[in-house]
């Protein structure tokens, strides 16, 4: 899988969790371009992307992400091992 493909399926959780069907990420995308992406549904956001994607994040890598593009390289990292 690629990180664009990522990217697509990563849109899809953000806009089911965040409530926002027409919600367009990108890898720049941060949490102050989102609205309604807080402290509490990032980790939401980042159960329900373990979960689809049969990974696991350390903590120190969550810390990292600080941006979509981030968190999706890291996922592409750990698809691809």
């Amino acid at each position: 899988m690629d990180e664009q493909q990522i990217l697509q399926q990563v849109n899809t959780i953000f806009s089911r969790v965040l409530k926002q069907p027409n919600l367009s990420l990108t890898p720049a995308s941060t949490a102050n371009d989102v609205t309604g992406w807080t402290s509490l549904t990032h980790m939401i956001l980042i159960d329900d992307i373990e979960v689809h994607f049969k990974v696991k994040f350390k903590l120190n890598e969550i810390m990292k992400f600080s941006n979509v593009g981030e968190m999706i390289a890291c996922i592409h990292k750990k698809l691809n091992k």
